[in-house]
């Protein structure tokens, strides 16, 4: 028989010494954190929980708070002013071409002139734009663009699939890149985690530039950036024709997920200066992630289909001001008949309830649009806590029944039309790169009320009592889920 003796490197007394350095230094790092979130974090809520979490439990706050509770993305705006001759230049260039389409809004689209400050780009006229209703009409329509390209495609989406619509895609890509069509595709690594290296690896060798946005590259600072997401969807064809919206590449999106079913969901098709505008926004992630700027077609040109006044407007974690809750906040105060919203996640903070609630009071038609069937629990069950926030004022909630709606637009009045990628979510308000198409059009807004009548139809209105008569531990489930909203 043989006894393997093994010799304990260190005795009980100095484990606990050991330990306690260690403890030690968990619980500096957690003070100096707890400073970092008072200094940082935009929200006073914010601040007051990711200060005491890592006061009380810094062994399992630390690693949350350097993962989930940065709200600035440094290394963007680092890249921006390295990149800044390079941009600056091309933003000169398109400067010089606005003034011959920008639109000068006055009486009461005036009152829309805030976003322009916010976008940092006027409303151009001569603008063309065309809803496109769920995932045929979509992708039909962007299909039908990428295969008349015979320059240049860009491409980004937050999440790619590799399934039957996804593969339609890489096969029409690779056809247009043996045509000598050169295409720029760039895609979330979080929201496109399933996406195999295979489907990579066919576009690359096919000549498709394509790559992630890597919100973690940039030196050690944005090592765990992994909560800022660029969730914009965007197709640019040849710099004359532009799509986004809310619909991914994926199945899903096209209502063949059978536990999902129908997929309602909305995109825009842009013809215009705005295209233009579009195409700027996609070059500055572009140079995130890769560091370079392709040349690409800045030259305006007006649709002769329509003279829409359009905007686009970028938001995300890299803007000095919180831009996205600030677009949100002024539409909302903007509004004066009606306001009607549609949004996936209904998560929205403080200011944006309060805007919502004084609209109520001023008589305003506030209508919140939400899907009845969720796909993301945590986020359906904090919604019910604001039932109890809107349905005493009068602003009215309603759940889509036909499938899961997915779809991001907004109508103020009747002549103001958003369609975007953003949610009523602190996520969209602070953490995800999303972008909006505004157009201060009525022809426009008649065509997005005209469609969210339609959805209203398959919707039902509910109120705080629905709340009070569900089961205990679905209001406490409710209750609990409310506690993560800042980070849902």
């Amino acid at each position: 028989m043989f006894i393997i003796a093994f010799e304990i490197p260190f005795t009980n007394i100095e484990l606990i010494q050991l330990f306690g350095v260690l403890a030690t230094f968990v619980y500096l790092l957690g003070i100096f954190s707890a400073i970092h979130a008072v200094m940082t974090v935009r929200t006073a809520q914010g601040t007051i929980a990711w200060a005491i979490s890592l006061l009380t439990f810094p062994w399992v706050t630390l690693p949350l708070y350097w993962i989930f509770g940065r709200s600035k993305f440094e290394g963007y705006v680092n890249a921006r002013r390295k990149g800044e001759t390079k941009i600056n230049h091309l933003v000169t260039d398109l400067a010089q071409s606005i003034p011959a389409f920008q639109s000068k809004l006055s009486g009461e689209a005036s009152r829309f002139i805030p976003f322009e400050r916010l976008a940092r780009m006027p409303f151009t006229g001569g603008n063309y734009a065309k809803l496109l209703i769920d995932g045929q009409a979509t992708f039909d329509a962007i299909f039908r663009e990428i295969d008349g390209a015979t320059d240049y495609i860009l491409i980004e989406f937050f999440i790619v699939h590799n399934d039957q619509l996804g593969k339609e895609l890489k096969e029409r890509l690779i056809r247009k890149a043996k045509e000598k069509v050169r295409i720029y595709f760039l895609y979330d690594e979080v929201g496109s985690h399933k996406l195999p290296k295979s489907y990579i690896q066919e576009l690359t060798t096919a000549g498709v530039d394509i790559r992630p946005f890597t919100t973690t590259r940039g030196g050690w600072k944005n090592r765990l950036q992994l909560n800022f997401r660029n969730h914009r969807k965007i197709v640019v064809v040849d710099g004359q024709a532009a799509f986004m919206g809310g619909l991914n590449v994926g199945d899903e999106y096209m209502g063949r997920d059978p536990n999902m079913g129908n997929w309602r969901d909305t995109h825009v098709k842009i013809i215009g200066p705005a295209v233009q505008c579009t195409q700027l926004a996609f070059i500055e992630d572009w140079f995130w992630a890769s560091e370079e700027l392709p040349k690409l077609n800045w030259e305006m040109e007006p649709s002769d289909i329509s003279n829409m006044n359009g905007l686009i407007l970028p938001t995300g974690p890299a803007d000095r001001m919180e831009t996205c809750g600030l677009f949100f906040v002024h539409a909302i105060h903007s509004a004066k008949k009606r306001l009607w919203i549609t949004s996936p996640y209904f998560v929205p903070d403080s200011t944006v309830i309060a805007a919502l609630q004084l609209a109520a009071v001023r008589g305003v038609d506030v209508r919140v649009m939400l899907p009845q069937k969720p796909d993301h629990l945590l986020v359906y069950l904090t919604s019910y806590v604001f039932l109890e926030k809107m349905d005493p004022v009068g602003v009215k909630i309603y759940r889509y029944h036909k499938g899961f709606m997915h779809q991001k637009v907004m109508l103020v009045d009747d002549d103001l039309a958003v369609v975007g990628t953003a949610n009523l979510d602190n996520r969209s308000f602070r953490l995800n790169f999303e972008i909006a198409a505004i157009f201060s059009d009525r022809d426009f807004a008649a065509a997005l009320a005209e469609m969210l009548e339609k959805d209203f139809s398959h919707s039902q209105q509910i109120d705080a009592d629905e709340l009070c008569q569900r089961p205990f531990w679905f209001r406490l489930a409710v209750r609990l889920s409310s506690l993560m909203s800042p980070i849902q």
